[in-house]
């Protein structure tokens, strides 16, 4: 009898333990659903934001040049006769010499075979047709800063931000807002522009929008 009592009084000071801890597990359950709810709800913050667009900067990767050396022949891949290539012999980074039948024997420096192969990312390869070619990067994006973040619903934003490019020194050359670019005339500026990777390297800095979407909890760039 005395030993049912016992039993009796154990279980009745066990089960109120045993409903308090799950009571408490419930409340935590709770509590880190509403907060995981609420985190999933919450304005995209610049310093989220700047991750992700500094990302979305370095994804086109570097401005790039490249050119050719040895007996050069007008084609669908290099013309010898475009003003890139006279930009270079301005530089003193190659020396042009005009050829048989539209061709042009260009040749590097020895300035220019050092300038080129200090410049981090050269890449320098034999083509089929016994030329040389030349490949570097001119210059990188850089994110200077997020300025604002504009929430265009729950799970929308558009990110504004600002960068510049930082140029190296095969860069300084293809500056738009050089002395060599500037030497030439408006037509020749313009195919530099457009096809040569010739930009305001030096300039002010750039102002840009980015729309992000959320994904989860993640945000992400917004394919629309």
């Amino acid at each position: 009898m005395f030993e049912a009592e016992v039993e009796m009084e154990r279980r009745s000071s066990v089960l109120p333990l045993l409903l308090m801890l799950c009571l408490l597990a419930a409340i935590m359950g709770l509590a880190t659903y509403v907060l995981f709810q609420f985190r999933g709800k919450t304005p995209l913050r610049a310093q989220d934001a700047s991750g992700i667009v500094a990302a979305a900067l370095q994804g086109p990767g570097p401005a790039i040049i490249h050119f050719r050396t040895g007996l050069v022949k007008p084609g669908a891949d290099e013309k010898p006769e475009d003003p890139n290539y006279r930009l270079l012999e301005k530089a003193g980074i190659i020396k042009l010499a005009k050829a048989a039948k539209g061709s042009v024997m260009v040749s590097i420096t020895p300035e220019g075979e050092r300038l080129m192969s200090a410049v981090p990312g050269f890449k320098k390869s034999k083509e089929a047709d016994g030329t040389f070619s030349y490949q570097a990067p001119l210059a990188q994006r850089q994110l200077l800063s997020v300025t604002d973040v504009n929430m265009n619903g729950v799970n929308n934003a558009i990110v504004e931000y600002s960068w510049k490019w930082v140029p190296n020194q095969l860069g300084d050359v293809f500056d738009a807002g050089g002395p060599l670019v500037k030497s030439f005339n408006l037509w020749e500026r313009q195919t530099l522009i457009n096809k040569y990777e010739v930009d305001f390297y030096n300039g002010e800095s750039t102002k840009s929008a980015l729309a992000l979407v959320r994904s989860g909890r993640d945000w992400k760039i917004s394919k629309q």
